[in-house]
């Protein structure tokens, strides 16, 4: 493994639930979408085919995490979660996040029901949504949607996916597993640690 330490993976479900990786307690781990932790040596990581791997650091408290971010556990508030569970009592300005590949905004389509699901609550959400020739059939960029929840929650220092198509997992088959293009099972992970 090239990162020299050992990555924690989770048993990933689509959901919001944030788990702190300790050392001593990481063989019976429950299922979650987003780990932090203050310990050295300790790998928060994600697996991703065409979700957003987003990962979250402090330098103030040292302290990192890693969020998985699919349209539904984005939806859900699996950022804000992570926000919440890794660091409370940090100022906000401390937090530095990177946003890693994903499926991007020429080859995400979804229906009324995902475009719903943000702006419902969120109008300003419409913007990440372009309606295609198809009935009930949008274009959505997950990036930016990512961006937008971090933004409203005061996160300025936003690093990596830009919505760009170098960073989309579809458009990149030398570079990334794409699990809406290749149809099969397979992942990559995205890991941040403190050393």
């Amino acid at each position: 493994m090239a990162w020299g330490v050992k990555p924690v993976f989770l048993q990933q479900v689509h959901g919001i639930d944030v788990v702190q990786l300790k050392s001593s307690q990481l063989a019976h781990l429950p299922p979650a979408d987003a780990c932090f932790t203050d310990e050295k040596n300790v790998v928060c990581t994600i697996m991703v085919a065409d979700c957003l791997p987003v990962l979250f650091y402090w330098p103030q408290a040292q302290v990192v995490a890693a969020a998985h971010a699919g349209w539904k556990g984005l939806a859900l508030g699996v950022l804000e979660a992570t926000l919440d569970r890794a660091a409370p009592q940090t100022d906000i300005d401390d937090c530095k996040v990177w946003l890693g590949p994903c499926i991007g905004p020429h080859h995400f389509e979804v229906g009324d029901d995902v475009r719903n699901a943000f702006c419902d609550s969120d109008s300003l959400s419409a913007d990440a949504f372009l309606k295609t020739s198809k009935n009930g059939k949008y274009l959505a960029d997950l990036a930016w949607l990512a961006r937008r929840r971090l933004n409203l929650r005061g996160i300025a220092q936003v690093e990596g996916n830009d919505s760009r198509p170098n960073w989309c997992t579809y458009s990149q088959p030398e570079l990334y597993y794409s699990h809406r293009r290749d149809g099969v099972s397979g992942r990559f992970a995205a890991g941040i640690a403190l050393v």
